[in-house]
Parts: structure tokens; C-alpha cells; sequence
């Protein structure tokens, strides 16, 4: 059984992330763990009337969190009511990024799933906020779902790589479990400048993805870009693709695509789901 923590603001940004997790594990049994957070605020460690005031403002935080878990795990039920999937509710009164990784830690999470927001996506809303957080800063494997993503059987998923570094089994294993489980295309996408060659490390890494890869169907593509999120941007008109894959280990890679596109029209943040694993 998946093990998939989605923590909610009860937002309808979260919300959407909440129905295409529910579509996409459909046909799978989950437990799907329910997390609302309340951030301690920065002064709650000064005086006793303060404590006081805060512990108090805790616990009628805590409990309007739970009537609203309570209420979301109805309504998931009238969206979704799947006897593969169970229903854990969560409600804390701490530092968001702690929560999520003892949460992952103590529930064995496979999977989180967030939702990104904003005209620009991860660019401007999302770095620096909750799900910008969580994806640099806990190494557990991330769907990040923009707000106006809509849920369509991913058959064609990009994986964006510069051959650098060398691919961690397990991180492959996961990338290959969600192309097998939709029967899925996996497009491997290598953007280069015009005239630059792979080096001999980055041709082994190439041939190791291909002989790891050998059981799935798969494929290699190059494109010569000076602008790498100009160029995904292309590739996924072109292709179609339904989902984006990377691997967080190469920070400056990954980064430049999630966070630091440098056109304004870049739109695959705002409606192209992106997995990111890690080792």
C-alpha cells in the first residue's frame, strides 16, 4: 500500500493538487495522510503572557484545523468514494518544512503531493513558500501539481537531464514505477549550446539510462538551446507531455527549470505536473 502525505491549507490551489492525486492513484490502494499546519508564529517564545495568549490561540487553531480535515475527508468522499484509499487527518501547531519531514520519517511516506500557485508558478510564489520548501529541503519524492493542472492519464512524461550525474537506483526505480503504472512514454531530454559535445563521463550516464531503462519504453532527444526553460517550454508543447520528471541531485539544474525560468511566458508551471525525486 503507497504511503502519500498531502498537506492542505484548504486552499483551492490544495484542493486540486488533492483531486489529481486521487485520479492518479486511483486504481491503487493508499493511505493518504491529511496534513494542515499551523506556523508558530516568530514571538511565541517571549514572556509568559505571551506563551499564554499563544497556547491558547494554539488550541483554537488546532481545533478549527481538525473540524476543516474533518470536512475535507467528506468532501473527498463525494468526489472520490474509492475503497482503495484510506484517510488519516493530521492537525499540528509548528514549523512547516519539521512537520512535513517527521511526517515523512514517522509515516514512511513514499510520496507528497502540493499544489504550486501563481501566474509565473514556481518561479515567484513558490520558492521561498511552502512547496518550494519542502522540495529543497526533504528528500522524499514530490509531485508538485499547478493550480490549473487537470487530471489526464499521463502517457507521455519528460525527463529532463544534462547527463551529469550519475542516477541513483532508487530514484530510477521510482521514476520507472509511474511510467509503468500508467503506461506511460518515457522522454529522456538532453538540452545543449549550439557546438557543445557530451563529454565521455556524460556519454557513460547516457548509456547507463538506457540499459537501466531497457524494460520501459523510452527515448532519447537533443535540442540546442541557449535557454534551457525556453526549451522545455518547446518540447513540452511538442510532445504533449503530461508530466515533467528530475532528479534534485543536480540543484543547479533542476533549479533553473522549477524556479529561475527567465522568460515570462514560460506556462509549463502552471499546468504541467512536476515530479521531482529524490535519492
Amino acid at each position: 500500500m503507497k504511503r502519500i502525505l498531502l498537506p492542505t491549507d484548504f486552499s483551492l490551489n490544495s484542493w486540486n493538487a488533492l483531486k489529481y492525486c486521487l485520479d492518479f492513484f486511483k486504481n491503487d490502494k493508499c493511505t493518504f495522510y491529511l496534513l494542515n499546519v499551523n506556523p508558530i508564529p516568530p514571538y511565541s517564545g517571549a514572556g509568559s503572557s505571551v506563551r499564554t495568549s499563544t497556547a491558547i490561540l494554539k488550541e483554537s487553531m488546532l481545533k478549527e484545523s481538525k473540524a476543516q480535515l474533518k470536512t475535507l475527508v467528506e468532501q473527498v468522499k463525494e468526489y472520490s468514494d474509492n475503497n482503495n484509499h484510506l484517510f488519516v487527518t493530521t492537525a499540528l501547531y509548528d514549523y512547516f518544512v519539521e512537520s512535513v519531514k517527521r511526517e515523512v520519517q514517522d509515516k514512511k511516506i513514499d510520496l507528497i503531493v502540493m499544489g504550486t500557485k501563481g501566474a509565473s508558478g514556481l518561479k515567484r510564489v513558490t520558492l521561498g513558500s511552502n512547496t518550494g520548501d519542502v522540495i529543497t529541503k526533504v528528500k522524499c519524492p514530490l509531485l508538485a501539481v499547478p493550480e490549473n493542472a487537470s487530471y489526464k492519464i499521463p502517457r507521455e512524461i519528460a525527463f529532463p537531464t544534462d547527463y551529469h550525474i550519475a542516477y541513483d537506483i532508487k530514484v530510477l526505480d521510482t521514476l520507472i514505477e509511474m511510467v509503468e503504472m500508467n503506461d506511460a512514454m518515457l522522454r529522456i531530454v538532453h538540452i545543449s549550446k549550439k557546438g557543445e559535445d557530451l563529454s565521455e563521463k556524460q556519454l557513460e550516464n547516457k548509456d547507463f539510462l538506457h540499459d537501466y531503462l531497457r524494460g520501459i519504453e523510452h527515448s532519447f532527444h537533443s535540442l540546442t538551446s541557449n535557454h534551457l526553460e525556453t526549451a522545455i517550454q518547446c518540447f513540452v508543447e511538442s510532445r504533449d507531455i503530461d508530466i515533467v520528471a528530475m532528479v534534485a541531485k543536480n540543484l543547479n539544474f533542476y533549479q533553473r527549470i522549477l524556479f529561475k525560468p527567465k522568460v515570462e511566458e514560460i506556462s509549463y508551471h502552471t499546468d504541467i505536473p512536476f515530479l521531482v525525486l529524490h535519492e
